[in-house]
């Protein structure tokens, strides 16, 4: 369980560094993501597209679980969106919300994860 918690935590330190190349060795590839097949290549281009439309985003632990080969954590971002995000047009606001995901990882790597953003706090941050 240790093994993978730490891994788990080094992967959100690759991406709070933004060492996109590397996620190669914390995600299968293909990876599920909610329930999406994509490859190593399409999953690096989906969170570098969160981390060019908020360039300060950054993944910070509020809860995390570990549980055999499953791995659940409530992560809070506080950032401003520099560009559209999920929809939602930046207004130059700095917004607080949270992410709410669960992974299950094979051979010590992400095989699937279900993610669920809180776009209504955002929203409801942005509109003025």
């Amino acid at each position: 369980m240790a093994d993978i918690e730490e891994r788990y935590r080094a992967y959100l330190t690759c991406l709070n560094e933004r060492r996109f190349a590397d996620l190669g060795a914390f995600a299968h590839d293909p990876v599920v993501h909610n329930d999406r097949t994509l490859g190593v290549a399409e999953f690096q281009d989906l969170l570098k597209r969160d981390a060019t439309e908020i360039p300060d985003l950054h993944y910070a632990v509020e809860r995390l679980v570990v549980q055999g080969d499953q791995v659940a954590c409530r992560i809070r971002f506080d950032c401003t969106p520099a560009g559209t995000f999920r929809g939602i047009p930046p207004t130059g606001k700095r917004v607080s919300f949270v992410e709410h995901v669960f992974y299950r990882y094979e051979d010590g790597k992400i095989a699937e994860i279900w993610s669920l953003v809180d776009t209504d706090a955002i929203r409801e941050q942005l509109t003025p």
